[in-house]
């Protein structure tokens, strides 16, 4: 994941944020709004609101990383042929 500095994360649209605006810090970029300016990031924010989020975070954050990267977090399940006896 690229590092973000504090500049660079201040400058970035708040469409850029899972949660813009409920984090600490100027406009409320700071930690808790899951910046996702990159599917990197993206990911790191669907972790970290999974380890520490409540619910509601978690399915706000879930829902902007799947419309903002829409292949992010969904299972790539292959079926398994089933070659047992009936």
């Amino acid at each position: 994941m690229a590092k973000l500095s504090t500049a660079s994360r201040n400058s970035l649209p708040s469409s850029d944020f899972a949660l813009p605006g409920k984090g600490k810090g100027p406009k409320g970029k700071g930690a808790g709004s899951y910046p996702i300016p990159d599917a990197s990031h993206a990911r790191d924010a669907l972790s970290r609101v999974s380890a520490n989020g409540t619910p509601a975070e978690k399915a706000a954050v879930r829902a902007k990383v799947h419309a903002k990267f829409p292949d992010i977090g969904k299972s790539k399940k292959k079926s398994m042929p089933f070659y047992g006896s009936m």
